[in-house]
């Protein structure tokens, strides 16, 4: 077996080419099999840091922030829908009028990291938000989401309710930035190795491969 691979996925739960970029690499390393020994670790990154507790109605954001208009915006959705279903997940963009402030998210995604829950608890909320149309920023979501995937529930209210894991997630957020990060997901192998974008599994599969190889 070769050494263990680590995998650094820089992402935000409100990106939805961040669920379409997890699917391709999580069906890559599947492929792979035994062939490659990898560890994925969820890094915080924040699309809209300064996002207001009630959140902004998305159509409003998307023509703010990027310029789209009503026509480009449908398109946009319709082509992630389908680039989604590709990948096996499914948005529901009906369902999804607003965009959220993510911080508590990314909080208590670190401390899912340290009980090993990291990954269960981040497929559940790219799920909840994409294609249940749920609250990310709301505690109630958290804690129930958190509750879902086998962690404590009156632990998960503990930490959003305080402060708990603000300075460790602004620490990520602001090294993944000094290092050139700007745009997700951004999936960093081994210290080294950068791929921008949702890419297609056969690009991270190649990858992975190469610096299994040399390992």
């Amino acid at each position: 077996m070769n050494d263990r691979i680590r995998i650094d996925f820089v992402s935000d739960v409100s990106c939805p080419w961040c669920i379409v970029g997890l699917q391709s690499l999580e069906d890559a390393l599947a492929r792979l099999g035994n062939q490659v020994n990898a560890e994925v670790h969820f890094q915080p990154f924040e699309l809209n840091p300064g996002m207001p507790p009630e959140g902004q109605d998305i159509r409003v954001h998307m023509s703010e922030k990027y310029g789209l208009t009503p026509e480009q915006y449908e398109q946009n959705t319709e082509a992630m829908r389908r680039r989604g279903e590709a990948v096996g997940f499914t948005f529901r963009m009906d369902k999804r009028s607003r965009i959220y402030n993510t911080f508590d998210a990314h909080r208590l995604l670190h401390w899912a990291g340290l009980e090993g829950r990291q990954l269960s608890l981040k497929h559940a909320l790219f799920k909840a938000y994409f294609t249940d149309g749920e609250d990310p920023s709301s505690r109630e979501t958290l804690e129930g989401l958190a509750e879902k995937v086998g962690m404590d529930v009156a632990r998960a209210r503990e930490i959003l309710s305080s402060g708990e894991y603000a300075k460790e997630v602004r620490e990520r957020e602001r090294y993944y930035l000094e290092q050139g990060i700007n745009a997700v997901p951004s999936v960093i192998i081994n210290d080294h190795k950068l791929i921008r974008g949702a890419q297609p599994s056969d690009v991270f599969a190649q990858a992975l491969s190469e610096i299994a190889a040399v390992q």
